[in-house]
């Protein structure tokens, strides 16, 4: 009872008597910089676990780890990318005090947009599709978004949609006090991912032989490969597109299942000289890869998490020898209940089609 006792007014005195701008209280608790109490919740962006897999591996001769970006205060990697591109807008003065920020977004980024505008105080519009999961838009409305729903064909990603989305984003640009991100074209999108990389070495020991990563607008793959191939030119970077729509890989597109990637034209952020090789995998196997990531090694995810999970299975066959291969899980699955994803798995049908890390 004593210790407990003693324990809790040592508790009651930090907890009362600290101030956030006094680091060296925390420190004198002997707390890892994760488990410091964080000022906002933007600070709570970023460092996050790596996981090894054990059964999916089975058989090769060599390691695959998962980021598990999840742990993002959205649940999702873009709140990098979000804050970077909001926080680089004020830097240099494209974005004040009452502005309104425009996006276009499968969800992800408009969640994360929606999450940092929120903790920031700006006013968000995003464009978005019913292409895209339910569970998305209810989200960046939580936050304090305002939608704008471009219909799809059939609950379908055409290579039509994500042009007819822009457009109007930059109609919604044009007015008064707007400003829009335009991830596409962001570069400080990138920039957003370089601390991923680092975070990457940093965990493996400087020890990363491969990172492997699906691409909509690019920044991500492309931030994390300027750390990589800045440390070593050797460490191999491999992206991965939906084989329905190799746009990037073979010059043609189509229709898939495979939320954020696959957008129908090549990205403007993508670098040539930042990638070895492209690899295409279908929105069938990659989200039966998401079901077995749950089930078997308890990392619950969406489709295009399949997809970095399935073509890094495949690098590790190919390169074994003991090399170590890193990928993302790059949001939670349960952004993606509503979907044919985890619809199909249960036994029901759903007409609801994408699932995968958006845009």
């Amino acid at each position: 009872m004593f210790e407990v006792s003693a324990l809790r007014r040592r508790w009651n005195s930090i907890r009362w008597n600290t101030s956030y701008s006094k680091p060296s209280v925390f420190s004198s608790m002997n707390l890892t910089p994760n488990l410091q109490v964080k000022e906002n919740a933007l600070l709570a962006i970023g460092n996050t676990p790596i996981v090894k897999l054990n059964k999916l591996t089975r058989g090769l001769d060599a390691n695959v780890f998962v980021k598990l970006e999840f742990y993002n205060p959205t649940g999702s990697y873009k709140d990098r990318m979000a804050l970077a591109m909001i926080e680089g807008a004020e830097r240099e003065g494209l974005l004040t005090p009452g502005s309104t920020v425009v996006e276009y977004t499968g969800g992800s980024t408009g969640s994360s947009l929606a999450f940092v505008c929120a903790v920031k105080g700006y006013k968000l519009k995003i464009v978005t599709s019913d292409a895209f999961s339910e569970e998305k838009r209810n989200t960046m409305q939580a936050f304090g978004a305002e939608l704008t729903i471009v219909p799809s064909k059939g609950g379908r990603i055409t290579p039509s949609l994500i042009p007819e989305m822009m457009k109007v984003a930059e109609e919604l640009g044009r007015e008064p006090g707007a400003f829009r991100t335009d991830q596409f074209y962001n570069r400080n999108a990138m920039r957003g991912y370089n601390k991923l990389g680092t975070e990457i070495l940093d965990q493996l020991g400087d020890k990363a032989n491969a990172f492997v990563a699906s691409f909509g607008t690019g920044g991500c793959a492309m931030g994390v490969a300027e750390v990589l191939k800045a440390k070593d030119r050797s460490i191999g970077v491999f992206l991965v597109e939906p084989a329905e729509s190799p746009m990037v890989s073979e010059g043609r597109t189509g229709t898939h299942h495979i939320e954020g990637i696959g957008v129908g034209f090549v990205p403007p952020l993508l670098r040539n000289e930042l990638y070895d090789e492209i690899l295409a995998v279908s929105t069938e196997e990659s989200q039966e890869m998401a079901r077995r990531l749950a089930r078997e090694e308890g990392i619950f995810s969406g489709t295009s998490t399949g997809a970095n999970v399935l073509a890094s299975l495949k690098i590790a066959e190919k390169l074994g020898g003991g090399k170590n291969i890193v990928t993302l899980a790059v949001d939670s699955g349960l952004k993606y209940l509503s979907t044919e994803v985890y619809s199909q798995s249960a036994g029901h049908s759903r007409k609801n089609s994408a699932s995968g890390a958006a845009f």
